[in-house]
């Protein structure tokens, strides 16, 4: 077999002179490929990260077979491309198994349970508890968020919790993380790629309007099914040691992302400086509070399954998609409601030419449309397995799709679209895709 190497290696410049890549239906299989794997993701819950990984593989074998990638051709290609994307990978998955702690460490604090005290009794402690959600999603993983958030309800509403509720519970989450760097991965991937935090946060404008409208009907839903149970918690204590470690991970974070990116911006595709620095505080603060490490292997396994989407997506063609306007953005934010918005983000982010805080709300907030389109949603779902029915979810929660149009469109009356043309222009492809332009340096 091995004296066929050669020849497969040889294969991609051979076959594709002509500059055209091996399309089926005028769509380049690529994308098929890639399609099928996040239609199987969708479809097999149980097992997305074989599904995951299998994608990646088939994907891998056949560029290394019949296109090639940017950097060469056959296996010295492949791990060309590997080599020019192992730093967003560290990096992601630095932050992933990082802030997993970090969201226990919140957890265990002690301040989702003195939250409630602070509730109305009626259909606007619900809301406010929405609210709850949002914020502490701008700082903490929108799982995370999610996860405390149906705690509450539970107790709050004697385990009695609408489906409307829960899709709105997801969707104030989704909403929260939409603006910040550190409140989703989309967004962090955004930040890790060199977009300013100052663009994403414009995200807020469709977000606080998305969050006013499933606030209202969402709490409506719920106080007329269930209304709310105070509880003052007064002998619960704020464990403020948690709360330092929590926010000095956060400062670690941020302090390292603008000093690489404002003082050394030619060193940051070179190492992973946002997750080791997240990692650092992490063994710094061992001494504050023990951190929870038997929660890793299940975050190793869950941040697998996300850098093999992510992968694929770094070896699509994306210069055969579509120009970026606000149009696609739009509807990315559907699309996000079925397939997962990580390698969603990642192709959008090889494109370029977004305005990257309308692509933050599309991505972030449109999953919440279903279950299963977001993380925190299916992480809700666990916990209120009476939410995965797909047609129950929209009927309930009707109002998180009504609220992402409103919001989407308000934003673009009030900002305008504005594409961030020198964030990362299209690079042309090499010479075994199109040899007549060479390739971008």
């Amino acid at each position: 077999m091995h004296r066929f190497l050669p020849l497969l290696c040889l294969l991609p410049a051979s076959a594709f002179a002509a500059g055209n890549l091996p399309t089926v239906g005028g769509i380049p299989v690529d994308f098929i490929l890639f399609a099928l794997t996040l239609l199987g993701v969708a479809l097999f819950h149980n097992a997305t990260l074989y599904v995951a990984l299998t994608g990646l593989f088939t994907i891998s074998l056949y560029k290394i077979i019949f296109t090639g990638f940017k950097t060469g051709v056959g296996v010295a290609g492949f791990f060309g491309h590997l080599g020019h994307e192992w730093v967003t990978i560290a990096n992601l998955f630095c932050l992933l198994t990082g802030f997993a702690l970090l969201a226990r460490h919140f957890e265990k604090s002690h301040v989702p349970v003195v939250l409630p005290k602070f509730l109305p009794d009626d259909w606007k402690g619900g809301f406010v508890l929405l609210v709850m959600v949002f914020v502490i999603s701008s700082f903490l993983d929108n799982i995370a968020a999610a996860l405390i958030g149906g705690a509450m309800a539970h107790q709050l509403f004697k385990a009695k919790v609408h489906i409307g509720y829960l899709a709105a519970i997801v969707a104030a989450s989704n909403a929260g993380g939409s603006g910040s760097v550190v409140g989703d991965t989309t967004t962090t991937m955004m930040w890790i790629d060199g977009i300013s935090p100052l663009i994403v946060v414009d995200a807020y404008v469709a977000a606080g309007i998305a969050l006013l409208i499933i606030g209202y009907f969402g709490a409506k839903q719920q106080h007329a099914y269930s209304p709310i149970i105070k509880h003052a918690h007064e002998h619960t204590h704020v464990d403020w040691g948690r709360i330092f470690i929590v926010a000095t991970m956060l400062v670690f974070a941020v302090a390292t992302n603008i000093t690489i990116n404002v003082k050394y911006p030619e060193l940051a595709d070179h190492f992973p400086f946002i997750g080791v620095a997240v990692w650092a505080a992490i063994i710094l603060t061992i001494p504050v509070r023990r951190h929870d490490w038997e929660l890793l292997p299940d975050t190793i396994k869950g941040s697998i399954f996300l850098l093999s989407l992510v992968l694929c997506a770094s070896m699509m063609p994306v210069e055969e998609l579509p120009p970026a306007s606000w149009q696609s953005a739009f509807a990315l934010g559907f699309v996000s409601a079925v397939f997962d918005n990580i390698p969603l983000t990642a192709l959008a982010l090889r494109q370029g030419g977004f305005d990257w805080g309308f692509l933050a709300y599309a991505v972030g907030f449109g999953g919440s449309m279903l279950w299963f389109g977001s993380s925190a949603g299916v992480a809700l779902s666990n916990m209120f397995p009476e939410a995965k029915s797909a047609a129950q979810w929209l009927r309930h929660g009707w109002h998180v799709a009504v609220a992402y149009v409103v919001g989407f469109m308000v934003m673009l009356v009030v900002l305008g679209w504005h594409p961030d043309e020198g964030h990362k222009k299209v690079a042309a492809p090499v010479a075994v895709e199109q040899p007549a332009v060479a390739p971008a340096q």
